[in-house]
C-alpha cells in the first residue's frame, strides 16, 4: 500500500510539473537585437556585450613604503468633553467644510476621471518599500561576500606613559613594557622599550648615544589583544646603567632617601648623582636590572566601565583585589574590551627586582602568587615612586604611527612628533593567510651557567651579533634599536646582574631577518665579564642561522668557546669543536629562538612539498637534499607524490598561513604535465585529490570560520581575491601583463642555483613567482640591495613554455572521474570547485577576443563534463548547483544554461525523496537562479505573454506587440493569466518558479515558494532600472499566472476578517460573546450590529462566510504567508496595465468575479492598520490630541510625504537599504510582547510606516474595484456585481484605515451611489442597512476630513434615496437603528463631532438648491431632530458608565420610548442583554432575551395564526410576568412592513427560536434551570410542527442536563442577594427620596455594596459631599443637610404570606418573580435602637417593586410599603422559633456537619452571653403577665422553648455519634450544660396560665 501511495503521489506531481523545453535564447537575442525596437530592453538594461568584468583589486597597504606589493583578483559582475442636555442646538453649531464636488458632475465618466486623477495623486511608487522584508537567513539566495585578506589585529589598546618619578631623581632610568597571559604562561606581544630621560640624564649618556632616530622616541605603544582574559598583565620593567653593587645595594637610595628631605640629604644626592655620572661615561652602553610593576589590563576596563572614572590609582599591581571580594568576581568574569573606556592609571609602587628571578618563569610565578593573595606584595620589598599610563582603545589611524618594522603607516603625519609605535603580538591559535610581508627572529637568551668553573668572571653579559660572515665587517646592522638611539644596531648587551655567575636574562633581541639566507648567516654570542673598571672577554659561541636548508628556531643549549673562533668557523656546526671548550663541551648556555616570517616555514610536511615543488621549477642538480635526505631524479615524481599525499597531514596552524601559496602549487600541477628525466608524469589526479584533502580539513576545522552558507571564509577569500589561472597566460589584459612583468611577474618558472639553493630563498622565490601571494615585491630600490641581487639573477620566461590544456577544463574532468572518498568529499564541498571553475572561466573570457560568441567560448568536451556533474549529483549539491548555474549565465551560452536547468528539474522529480523535501529543494534552487542581475531579460519580460502556439522563430517585434496590446478584442485575455505551456517555455525561469508555486500550494510547501516569489518581486520593485511605469507594467505581465494561482488558492488564505467572523459566529452560539478589544466599549461591534437589523454582522457575512467552510476544511497558510502572497498580487495590480485588467474582468465569469471580490475581501483584512499604541498615551490625552494623533498615523500627506523623502530622491536603492531595519520581532505579523527596548521615535517610525502600507494596499484594493465597476454595465449580472462592490468597500470600511483611504473610499462610495442608486436601494437593502451604519459611525470621528467625507455620503444617501421612492422612509430607519446600535458603544462616538456631523447634513439640504422645492429639506430636519434625541439620553448614560444600575435605568427608559418601534426597542434590549451579559448578570441579559422573543412573539401573533407559535407575550407569563409589558404592541398601533416597521431579521419563527434559545442557555449558566423548561416549553412546538427531529434531540438533551442539574445541584444553588437602597439629597436629582432593590450577587456582603456606591457618587460630587446612613432607620429629610446627598443601604429578604409558602417549597421557587421584600429594624420607647429584653421591640418593613426579579434590570422602583411593629414577647419568640428551626437544620441534614453543629449547640446550651435562652426565658416566663392579652404570648413562649429544649436534646445525641475521642470531654461539657439548662427551664415550662386551660362547657355535677 506504502508504494502504491508513493506512486500516486509521484504521479500527480508530476502531472503537475510538466516540464517543456525553453527557448534557444541566444538566437532569440539575435533576432531581438537586430529587430531595431529596444527600448523597453534599454529601460532595463540591455545585455551589454560581456557580462564579465575582471578587477585587479590593490591590496589595502597599511605602511608608506611596502617593501612587497600586490594585487587581490576579483571576479565581478555589473550590478544594477461632556455635554449637558443645553447644548443641543443644532442650527447653533458651526457645520464643517461641505465636499466642493459632492454635486458637481452630472457626467459619470467626468466623476470617474475626477476621483482616479485624485486617486493617483502622491501615491507610493514602491510598495515593498513600506513591506517588511523576509529574514536574511531564508534567503537562500544571498551568498555573503567574503572580507578582502588583510592583517590580524585583536582589540587594540593604545598605552602611552606619561610620567616615570621616583622619591630621588638621581640617574637615567630605562623601562620595557610588555603584556603576559598568566593563564596560558606565554608573553604574547613584544617589548616596547621607552624612557623619560630629563636633559641632564641625556647628558649623562651622550657618550654612548650615537645617532638618535626619531622611531626611538615613542613613549606610546599600540598593543594587540586577540583573547581578551582576565589573566592578561602589562608588565613594566626598569633598568638603569650598571654601577658597583648588588641590586639592592644600588635602590636603597630610592627606598630610604626623598627629594624633599634637601637639607638633610643634599650632599648626599650630589654625590649619589656624580657617582652615576662616572658610571654613565664609562658603562653607559651596559644596563642592569632595577624594578618592576604590574597591571591587569582587565581590572583597568572593569574599573572603566563600572566606576566610569578617569583616574584609577594603583599600588604596584595596581592593588590586586582579594580572591574573595568582589571586585575579583568582576575580574574573574569572561572579559571583553568592548566597553573599554579611556582611562589614567597611576602605579604608586615599584617592586625591587630580584637578581635570581629574573625569567619569564620567574615572572608568572610571582604573578600567579599576585593574584592569589596579597600577603605576597606585603612581603616584597617596594620601591616609592609612580608611573602614570593613559590607556585607551586605539582609533583606526594614529598619527604618526609605525609598525612593527618601524614603518610608517598610513596617512601621514604632516607635523614631526612623537611617533606612536605597533608592538607586534603573539596570538596562540590564529589561523589567517600571511597577507604582509614579515620576516622577524626573536632571540632569548636565558640563562648561563659558569658555578663550576673557576674564574672571576661575575658581572657577566652577553654580545649578540647577526652575521653574514667570519670576519667581524660581516656583522649586519638588523637588530632593532632600544629608546633614544639609532633604529637599528649591529650589537646588542644583555643586561648584567652584578657578582653572579650563573645569571638569568630576559633580554629579547629582535632582528630583521634578510630575505636571503646562507649558510653563512649566523647568530654570534659573545661573553664578557665586565669589570667596574675594564672590560674582559670570555671569548664566546655562534649558532647558525639555517640548517639543511631551514630556519633554526626552538630551545637551544649551547657551549662556550675558550679560544678564539677558528677562521671559516661558521661553517662548523657547535657541535664540532674546532677549538677549546669550556667544561669539555658540555652546554652551558640556554637560549631560544622564535620566528614570525611569512617566508619561512615551520612544518616539515609543507617544507618537503615546497622543496621538491622547487625541484621541479629550476635547473638544479640532483640528489637534492630534503633535510637529512638526498632524493635522485628517478625518484622525484615519487617523493612528489608522497609529499602531495602528506600535505593533510600538516599542522592546521602552518597549512593554513601558507594556503595560498600550497593552492597555487597544487592547481599549478593539475594543469601542467611534468617532465622528469625525460618522462611526462602527471600529478594531477594525485594533485587534485589532495585539494580536496585539504578542503575538507579546513572544513571539518572547529577553529576556522565559515559564513552564513557553510563555506570556509578561508577558502571563500582565496577564491575571491587570490586564485589566478594558473597557466602562462593568466596575465589578465595587456596593461595588466606590462605592469605586472614590472613587478617582476613572470610566468611559472623561477629562480634556479646549479647547486641546492637554502629553503628560505626557494620560498621567497616561490611567492615571488606565485600569484596568489599578497608580497609581490615593488621595483627593486637602492635601500634593499640584496633583493635586487635576487630579482636580477632571475630567468626571462620563454614563449615555448604554453600549456593548452586549461585549468577550468581538467578541473572539471577531474571532478567527473574522481572516485571513492575523493569524489564523495568533491561534492560535499562543490561550492568551492564550483566558484573555482567560474574564477578560471571567467578569466579565460576576459583573455579572449570580445567577438567570440557565447558558443564558442568552451569546448564541446567541458559541456559534457559541466553536464555530467549536474546529472551525477544534483540533489546533494543542491544550492551549490544554482549558484554555480548562476555564474554560468553570465559565461556560457544560456540556452546551454537552460537545458542544464531542465536536467536539472527532470532528474529531481525522479528522486525518490518526499515530496515536500523536493519541492523545497527545487525552490532554493530557483530562488538563486531568479537572483540573477539579468533575471527580466532572461525572462524575455520585454516580449508580450505569447497567446497562441510557442514560436517555431523569433517572435515579432516589441513595437508590432505594442501596437497589439491596444486591441484586447481580438485577444483570449484569459490565457494571459494561466500557466500555459507556452509562457512556461517563453519565459522560462519565471515559468518554472511559477509552476513549483503552484504545485507546493497543492504540497502544503508553500512557505518558501511564496517567499520566493516575495523576495522576487520586491527586487523589481525597488530596483532603480524599473520605475518606468511602462518597464513595470511589462514585468506586472510577466507574472500575471500568479494572479490566476491566487485566485484558485483562496481557500487557504487566514486573515483577520475570517478569524473575526469565526469568532463573532462562535460567540453568537454560546451567547457568551468575548469582549470586543478595546474592553472600555460597552457594547461589543458584533452584537450592536445584530441588534441594529443584522444579527449576523453581513459586513463580513457575504463576502467570508462561504471560506469559512472551506478554511475549515482544508490546511492554511500562516498569516505571515497569506499575507506575503497578497502583497504579491497586490503588486501586479498596481503595476499591471489597467486596460488589461478592465478586459479581464469584463470577460470573467461571475463565480469568478465573485471570488476576486472575496479576494480583495481579504487583502482588506490583511493590509489594515493595526499598529498598536499604548492604550494610555490614548485615552489620558483630550479628543483634540487624539485627533491630532490619529492624523499623524493615517493621515495621508504628512505620513506618506515623509515616507518618500526617505526612500525617494535620487538614490531609490536607500528604500531597499533601510527596510533592513525591519525585524520580526518590530512588523505587525511578527509582533512580540516585549516592546519596552523601543524608543519613541522608532514607535513613531514603524507607525508611519505601517499606516503608509494600510493606505497604498487599500488604495490598490480600491484601485480595482474602480476598474470592476466601470465594466459593470457591460456586464449581465450587474446587480450581483454591483452588490460584491460593496460588500468590499464596506468591508474596507469595518477595518482601520487612514484618511487619505477614507477620502477616496467615500469617493467611490458615491460614484456607485449616483450611478446605481436604484440597484442599492432597491436590491442591496442589507449591504444599504451597513452602509448607513458605518457612514454614521465615521461622522462621529474626530478627524475632520473623515468626517466631511462621511456628511456628504450619508447625505447623498438620503437624497438618492428620496430621489428613487419621493420618501426615505427605509433609510430614516436604518439611520435611526444605526445610531441606536451605535450609542451604546460609548468609545466610538463622539456626540460632540456628531451633532456637528448633523449640523453639516442639514447644511447641505438647506443649500442644495435642486430640492429646496421638495419635501426632502423637512424630512432631514425632523431625521436629525429625533437622532439629536437619540444623542440626548446617549450624553446622560455617558456620565453614568461606572453605575451599572442607572446606566441600564437609561437603556431601560430609551427602550421604553421605541415601544412603538418594535426594531428599535429590540435593539435596546439586545444592547442591554450584552451590557447584562458582560457583568455576568446571565438572569437579567436571559430576560431581555425573553422580552424580545415576546416582542417578536407579538409581531408573529399578528401576522398569522398558528397553534404551535405563542400567543403574544401571554405565552411568556410562566417564565415572567413582567413579559406582559410587550403586549402594547398591537394590530391597533402597528402593522407589519409599514414604513419599514418590523424590517430586522429576528422578526421571523427561526428569529424567536434563536431569541429563545440563547435565553435558555443564559438561564443555564445563571442557574436557573427550572426556567429553562418554561423556555422549551415554547420552543419544542415550533421544532415539531417543522418537524426538525434533529434540533428537537438536542433541545431534550439541554433539557435533561438542566433536570440533571436541579437533582444534582438543589439546595447549593446560591441565587442573588437584595438590598434597599434610598438616595436622599437635592445633589441626586430625580433619584431624590426614591427607594430601589438592588439585586446583587450572591453572597454579597453589604459593606460590599455601600463600598460600590460611596466610590461612585464620591468621585462624582466631590470630597465630603457623601454620607451613607449606617442604621435603617426612617430618614427625616428636615434633619439633613441640603448641600449633601445622603444614601441608606439596607440588607432584605423576600418576604412571603403564609399562603404563599405553600406553593413556593423549593429554593427556585423562593428566589424567582420576587416582588415583595422585608427588613427589620430595631427600637426602644426611649429612642435608643437597642435595649433590655423587656424593652426591645422591631419593626417589620415589607416593600413592593413595581416589577419582579429577575427583570431586565439589577434594580427596580419601590411603589410600596407597609410598616408594623412587634412587641419584645413577640420578638422574643420570633428568635426562638429562628433558634429552634437552626437546630432542627443542622440535625436533620442528610450529610451531618459536626462543625456546624457544634456552632449551633454552643449558641444553644453553652452560651454565656447576655440574652441567651436561658435569660430570655428568665424574663419572659418567670412569672405569669397580669395583661391577660400578653398569655397567648406568654404560652406560645413556653411552647417554644419546649420544642427548643427536644431539639437541644436531639443534636446533643447527634453530635455523641459525630464526635472523634479527642472530643469526648467537649462532648461531656455540651451534655452537662444542656441537663442544667432543662433543669433550670423546668419549673418555668411546667407554669401554665389556668385561664387558658379552663374548658369550654362546664361539668354537669356543677349544673345540679
Amino acid at each position: 500500500m506504502q508504494t502504491q501511495t508513493h506512486s500516486y503521489t509521484h504521479t500527480t506531481y508530476s502531472s503537475i510539473l510538466s516540464y517543456t523545453s525553453p527557448l534557444d535564447l541566444e538566437e532569440f537575442l539575435m533576432t531581438q537585437l537586430q529587430s531595431g525596437d529596444m527600448d523597453l530592453m534599454q529601460e532595463l538594461g540591455e545585455f551589454p556585450d560581456d557580462d564579465l568584468e575582471v578587477e585587479l583589486v590593490e591590496r589595502e597597504c597599511r605602511t608608506v613604503q611596502p617593501s612587497y606589493r600586490t594585487y587581490y583578483h576579483r571576479l565581478g559582475y555589473p550590478c544594477q468633553t461632556a455635554l449637558s442636555s443645553s447644548d443641543f442646538d443644532l442650527r447653533g453649531l458651526q457645520p464643517d467644510p461641505r465636499v466642493d464636488s459632492l454635486l458637481r458632475f452630472s457626467n459619470h465618466e467626468d466623476l470617474d476621471r475626477f476621483n482616479q486623477e485624485a486617486r493617483q495623486s502622491s501615491r507610493h511608487p514602491e510598495l515593498f518599500a513600506l513591506y517588511p522584508p523576509v529574514d536574511e537567513e531564508d534567503c537562500v539566495e544571498i551568498r555573503p561576500k567574503p572580507d578582502c585578506p588583510r592583517e590580524h589585529f585583536g582589540t587594540r589598546i593604545l598605552i602611552r606613559c606619561q610620567a616615570i618619578k621616583f622619591e630621588i631623581d638621581i640617574e637615567p632610568i630605562f623601562a620595557t613594557m610588555a603584556l603576559y597571559d598568566l593563564k596560558e604562561r606565554k608573553k604574547i606581544s613584544e617589548n616596547f622599550h621607552f624612557d623619560l630621560h630629563t636633559e641632564m640624564h641625556k647628558g649623562f649618556l651622550r657618550a654612548h648615544t650615537g645617532r638618535v632616530d626619531t622611531s626611538s622616541l615613542a613613549r606610546a605603544g599600540i598593543f594587540s589583544i586577540t583573547n581578551p582574559s582576565p589573566d592578561i598583565y602589562l608588565v613594566i620593567k626598569l633598568e638603569k646603567v650598571l654601577q658597583q653593587g648588588e641590586i639592592s645595594e644600588c635602590v636603597e637610595p630610592y627606598m630610604s632617601m626623598k627629594e624633599s628631605d634637601t637639607a638633610k640629604n643634599r650632599d648626599k644626592l650630589e654625590k649619589l648623582r656624580g657617582q652615576a655620572d662616572g658610571f654613565c661615561q664609562r658603562l653607559g652602553r651596559y644596563r642592569m636590572p632595577f624594578a618592576w610593576a604590574t597591571i591587569n589590563i582587565m581590572s583597568v576596563t572593569s574599573m572603566t566601565a563600572t566606576l566610569d572614572r578617569d583616574t584609577v590609582d594603583s599600588d604596584s599591581s595596581s592593588q590586586l583585589p582579594r580572591r574573595n571580594s568582589e571586585r575579583f568576581s568582576t575580574v574573574e568574569d569572561p572579559c571583553s574590551l568592548s566597553g573599554f573606556k579611556p582611562a589614567s592609571v597611576v602605579i604608586s609602587q615599584f617592586f625591587k627586582q630580584e637578581g635570581d628571578r629574573l625569567g619569564d618563569e620567574d615572572m608568572f610565578k610571582v604573578l600567579a602568587d599576585l593574584k592569589r593573595s596579597s600577603t605576597l606584595q606585603r612581603r616584597m620589598r617596594t620601591i616609592s615612586g609612580t608611573i602614570k599610563l593613559d590607556l585607551t582603545l586605539a582609533p583606526e589611524h594614529c598619527l604618526p604611527c609605525l609598525s612593527p618594522e618601524l614603518i610608517p603607516t598610513k596617512p601621514l603625519s604632516e607635523k614631526t612628533v612623537r611617533p606612536v609605535k605597533e608592538v607586534l603580538e603573539f596570538p596562540s591559535e590564529v589561523y589567517i593567510p600571511h597577507n604582509i610581508y614579515r620576516n622577524l627572529l626573536y632571540v632569548y637568551p636565558q640563562r648561563l651557567n659558569f658555578s663550576n668553573r673557576l674564574t672571576s668572571a661575575r658581572n657577566i653579559t652577553i654580545k649578540v651579533q647577526f652575521m653574514s660572515g667570519e670576519d667581524p665587517s660581516f656583522v649586519l646592522p638588523v637588530i632593532f634599536g632600544k629608546s633614544t638611539g639609532p633604529e637599528f644596531v649591529e650589537e646588542v648587551y644583555t643586561p648584567i646582574t652584578y657578582h653572579n655567575k650563573s645569571p638569568d636574562f630576559y633580554e629579547e633581541v629582535k632582528i630583521k631577518l634578510p630575505a636571503r639566507l646562507t649558510e653563512r648567516h649566523h647568530l654570534l654570542f659573545t661573553f664578557y665579564h665586565i669589570s667596574c673598571q675594564q672590560k674582559q672577554s670570555l671569548t664566546g659561541n655562534w649558532l647558525p642561522i639555517v640548517h639543511n636548508d631551514r630556519l633554526q628556531t626552538g630551545q637551544y643549549c649551547l657551549p662556550i668557546a675558550l679560544e678564539r673562533l677558528p677562521v671559516n668557523y661558521s661553517l662548523h656546526s657547535p657541535e664540532v669543536p674546532p677549538v677549546k671548550w669550556m667544561e669539555s663541551h658540555k652546554g652551558v648556555f640556554n637560549l631560544e629562538l622564535q620566528a614570525v616570517s611569512s617566508v619561512h616555514i615551520q612544518d616539515n610536511h609543507l617544507e618537503r612539498f615546497f622543496i621538491l615543488c622547487h625541484a621541479l621549477e629550476g635547473k638544479v642538480s640532483f640528489p637534492i637534499r630534503v633535510r637529512e635526505e638526498k632524493i635522485p631524479e628517478n625518484k622525484l615524481e615519487h617523493e612528489l607524490k608522497l609529499s602531495i599525499i602528506s600535505l593533510s597531514s600538516s599542522r592546521l596552524e602552518p597549512l593554513v598561513m601558507f594556503l595560498h601559496q600550497v593552492l597555487d602549487k597544487l592547481f599549478r600541477l593539475i594543469v601542467q604535465p611534468i617532465l622528469i628525466a625525460g618522462q611526462t608524469a602527471n600529478l594531477a589526479q594525485i594533485a587534485f585529490e589532495s585539494v580536496v584533502s585539504i578542503v575538507n580539513s579546513l572544513h571539518n576545522s572547529q577553529e576556522l570560520e565559515k559564513d552564513l552558507q557553510g563555506r570556509n571564509a578561508l577558502l571563500a577569500k582565496y577564491l575571491y581575491y587570490v586564485f589566478r589561472l594558473p597557466d602562462s597566460q593568466r596575465d589578465i589584459g595587456n596593461t595588466s601583463k606590462k605592469k605586472a612583468s614590472s613587478f617582476g611577474i613572470s610566468i611559472f618558472f623561477t629562480l634556479g642555483r646549479s647547486s641546492a639553493t637554502a629553503m628560505g630563498n626557494m620560498l621567497l622565490q616561490s611567492r615571488v613567482r606565485s600569484s596568489s601571494n599578497p608580497d609581490i615585491p615593488t621595483p627593486p630600490t637602492q635601500e634593499d640591495n640584496e633583493v635586487t641581487h635576487i630579482f636580477s639573477g632571475k630567468p626571462e620566461c620563454s614563449d615555448e613554455e604554453f600549456f593548452p590544456q586549461q585549468f577550468h577544463e581538467e578541473l572539471a574532468l577531474q571532478m567527473v572521474v574522481s572516485t571513492g572518498v575523493c569524489r564523495e568529499n568533491a561534492y560535499k564541498y562543490a561550492w568551492f570547485f564550483f566558484e573555482l571553475l567560474v574564477k578560471s572561466m571567467a578569466q579565460h573570457v576576459s583573455q579572449m577576443e570580445k567577438a567570440i560568441p557565447r558558443r564558442s567560448r568552451f569546448s564541446d568536451r567541458f559541456k559534457d563534463d559541466i553536464t555530467t556533474i549536474e546529472l551525477d549529483q544534483a540533489e546533494k549539491v543542491n544550492i551549490s548547483l544554482a549558484f554555480f548555474l548562476y555564474d554560468l549565465m553570465s559565461l556560457m551560452d544560456r540556452g546551454f544554461v537552460f537545458q542544464l536547468i531542465k536536467n536539472y528539474c527532470n532528474q529531481m522529480s525522479a528522486k525518490s525523496v518526499s515530496m515536500v523535501t523536493l519541492i523545497s529543494m527545487r525552490l532554493d534552487f530557483l530562488r538563486v537562479l531568479c537572483s540573477h542581475e539579468h533575471y527580466l531579460n532572461l525572462s524575455l519580460f520585454f516580449s508580450s505573454p505569447s497567446l497562441g502556439s510557442a514560436p517555431a522563430s523569433p517572435s515579432p517585434s516589441i513595437s508590432s506587440q505594442n501596437s497589439s496590446s491596444c486591441s484586447f478584442q481580438d485577444q483570449k485575455i484569459s490565457c494571459m493569466f494561466d500557466l500555459t505551456p507556452e509562457f512556461k517555455q517563453q519565459h522560462y525561469m519565471t515559468g518554472l518558479l511559477l509552476t513549483e508555486l503552484s504545485a507546493a500550494l497543492d504540497m502544503e510547501s508553500e512557505g518558501k515558494a511564496i517567499n520566493a516569489t516575495y523576495c522576487l518581486l520586491s527586487a523589481h520593485d525597488l530596483d532603480p532600472c524599473c520605475v518606468q511605469p511602462e518597464v513595470r507594467a511589462k514585468i506586472a505581465a510577466l507574472y500575471l499566472p500568479l494572479v490566476g494561482i491566487i485566485i484558485d488558492s483562496i481557500n487557504y488564505l487566514v486573515f483577520t476578517g475570517l478569524l473575526q467572523l469565526q469568532t463573532i459566529q462562535t460567540c453568537c452560539k454560546a451567547n457568551n460573546p468575548e469582549e470586543d478589544i478595546d474592553s472600555v466599549n460597552p457594547i461589543n461591534q458584533s452584537v450592536a450590529m445584530a441588534i441594529a437589523g443584522n444579527p449576523f454582522n453581513t459586513l463580513t457575512r457575504n463576502a467570508l462566510a462561504s471560506m469559512t467552510s472551506m478554511v475549515r476544511g482544508s490546511s492554511t497558510l500562516s498569516a505571515e504567508t497569506s499575507r506575503n502572497l497578497l502583497v504579491c498580487f497586490l503588486w501586479i495590480m498596481k503595476n499591471a496595465d489597467q486596460g488589461l485588467i478592465q478586459k479581464w474582468t469584463l470577460d470573467m465569469p461571475f463565480s469568478q468575479l465573485n471570488r476576486l471580490l472575496e479576494l480583495l475581501t481579504i487583502c482588506v483584512s490583511c493590509f489594515e492598520y493595526r499598529v498598536t499604541i499604548q492604550r494610555e498615551l490614548w485615552y489620558s490625552k483630550s479628543q483634540q490630541a487624539k485627533a491630532r494623533l490619529e492624523e499623524a498615523l493615517l493621515g495621508g500627506m504628512g505620513a506618506r510625504g515623509e515616507m518618500m523623502k526617505r526612500v525617494g530622491g535620487t538614490d531609490r536603492t536607500i528604500g531597499q537599504r533601510e527596510n533592513l531595519r525591519w525585524r520580526k520581532d518590530l512588523t505587525q505579523w511578527r509582533q512580540t510582547n516585549d516592546r519596552q527596548d523601543k524608543s519613541k521615535t522608532e514607535l513613531d517610525q514603524e507607525a508611519l510606516i505601517s499606516g503608509n502600507l494600510a493606505t497604498e494596499a487599500n488604495l490598490i484594493v480600491l484601485d480595482l474595484l474602480e476598474i470592476i465597476v466601470q465594466a459593470v454595465p457591460l456586464n449581465e449580472c450587474k446587480d450581483s456585481v454591483v452588490g460584491g462592490v460593496l460588500r468590499v468597500l464596506l468591508h474596507s470600511l469595518t477595518c482601520n484605515q487612514s484618511t487619505t483611504f477614507l477620502s477616496h473610499c467615500f469617493s467611490t462610495l458615491r460614484s456607485l451611489i449616483v450611478k446605481f442608486g436604484d440597484l442599492l436601494f432597491e436590491e442591496e437593502a442589507e449591504q444599504c442597512s451597513d452602509l448607513c451604519k458605518k457612514v454614521l459611525q465615521l461622522c462621529s470621528s474626530c478627524v475632520d476630513n473623515n468626517r466631511s467625507q462621511a456628511c456628504a455620503t450619508l447625505y447623498l444617501i438620503m437624497r438618492y434615496s428620496y430621489s428613487t421612492a419621493s420618501n426615505f422612509s427605509r433609510v430614516k430607519m436604518q439611520v435611526t437603528l444605526s445610531l441606536s446600535s451605535l450609542v451604546g458603544k460609548s468609545s466610538d462616538v463622539h456626540e460632540e463631532y456628531l451633532r456637528r456631523s448633523f449640523r453639516t447634513i442639514l447644511a447641505y439640504a438647506e443649500e442644495d438648491t435642486d430640492m429646496q422645492g421638495t419635501q426632502l429639506p423637512s424630512q432631514v430636519d425632523e431625521l436629525l431632530r429625533n437622532l439629536n434625541n437619540i444623542l440626548l439620553d446617549t450624553v446622560k448614560m455617558r456620565e453614568f458608565q461606572k453605575d451599572p444600575e442607572m446606566l441600564m435605568d437609561l437603556m431601560y427608559r430609551i427602550a421604553k420610548g421605541y415601544q412603538t418601534s418594535p426594531d428599535l426597542r429590540l435593539t435596546w434590549l439586545q444592547n442591554m442583554a450584552e451590557k447584562h451579559n458582560g457583568r455576568k448578570c446571565y438572569a437579567e441579559s436571559a430576560m431581555c432575551l425573553v422580552h424580545s422573543a415576546a416582542l417578536v412573539a407579538e409581531y408573529l401573533s399578528m401576522l398569522e395564526d398558528h397553534k404551535y407559535l405563542p400567543v403574544g407575550s401571554v405565552t411568556f407569563q410562566n417564565i415572567s410576568s413582567n413579559v406582559l409589558e410587550e403586549s402594547a404592541v398591537s394590530d391597533d398601533i402597528l402593522s407589519p412592513d409599514e414604513d419599514g416597521v418590523f424590517s430586522g431579521r429576528y422578526f421571523t419563527e427561526n428569529g424567536l427560536v434563536g431569541l429563545l434559545e440563547q435565553a435558555a442557555e443564559l438561564l443555564s449558566n445563571g442557574g436557573l434551570y427550572e426556567a429553562v423548561n418554561e423556555v422549551h416549553k415554547i420552543i419544542i412546538p415550533i421544532l415539531e410542527a417543522r418537524r426538525d427531529f434533529r434540533r428537537l434531540a438536542s433541545t431534550h438533551d439541554k433539557l435533561k442536563k438542566a433536570f440533571e442539574n436541579i437533582l444534582q445541584k438543589g439546595q447549593k444553588r446560591m441565587f442573588g442577594t437584595y438590598f434597599r437602597v434610598g438616595f436622599y439629597g437635592s445633589k441626586f436629582g430625580d433619584l431624590d427620596e426614591r427607594e430601589f432593590i438592588y439585586k446583587e450577587p450572591g453572597i454579597t456582603h453589604l459593606p460590599e455594596i455601600s463600598h460600590r456606591l460611596e466610590s461612585f457618587y464620591s468621585e462624582c460630587f466631590g470630597d465630603g459631599i457623601l454620607e451613607m446612613i449606617k442604621d435603617s432607620a426612617p430618614v427625616d429629610k428636615n434633619k439633613l443637610d441640603t448641600n449633601k446627598a445622603y444614601i441608606q443601604i439596607t440588607f432584605v429578604e423576600p418576604y412571603f404570606d403564609d399562603y404563599e409558602l405553600k406553593d413556593r417549597l423549593t429554593i427556585f421557587e423562593k428566589n424567582f418573580n420576587l416582588r415583595r421584600f422585608m427588613y427589620t429594624t430595631p427600637f426602644t420607647k426611649s429612642g435608643k435602637p437597642r435595649g433590655e429584653l423587656q424593652e426591645q421591640y422591631k419593626r417589620k418593613t415589607i416593600l413592593t417593586t413595581m416589577h419582579s426579579f429577575p427583570y431586565v434590570k439589577t434594580r427596580i422602583n419601590v411603589i410600596q410599603k407597609e410598616e408594623f411593629d412587634l412587641t419584645p414577647i413577640e420578638v422574643a419568640i420570633e428568635d426562638m422559633q429562628k433558634k429552634t428551626r437552626e437546630l432542627a437544620l443542622a440535625t436533620h441534614r442528610e450529610q451531618p456537619d459536626a462543625k456546624m453543629l457544634q456552632m449551633v449547640l454552643q449558641g444553644s446550651v453553652g452560651a454565656t452571653v447576655n440574652q441567651g435562652p436561658l435569660e430570655v426565658a428568665q424574663v419572659f416566663l418567670n412569672e405569669i403577665p397580669t395583661d391577660p392579652k400578653l398569655f397567648r404570648h406568654h404560652n406560645k413562649l413556653r411552647l417554644c422553648f419546649k420544642e427548643f429544649i427536644l431539639r437541644c436534646g436531639e443534636a446533643v445525641e447527634k453530635n455523641k455519634s459525630l464526635i472523634t475521642s479527642d472530643q469526648k470531654e467537649y462532648q461531656q461539657e455540651l451534655k452537662r450544660n444542656y441537663n442544667k439548662l432543662k433543669e433550670n427551664l423546668r419549673p418555668m415550662l411546667e407554669r401554665k396560665i389556668p385561664e387558658l386551660y379552663k374548658p369550654i362547657i362546664k361539668p354537669r355535677f356543677e349544673n345540679r
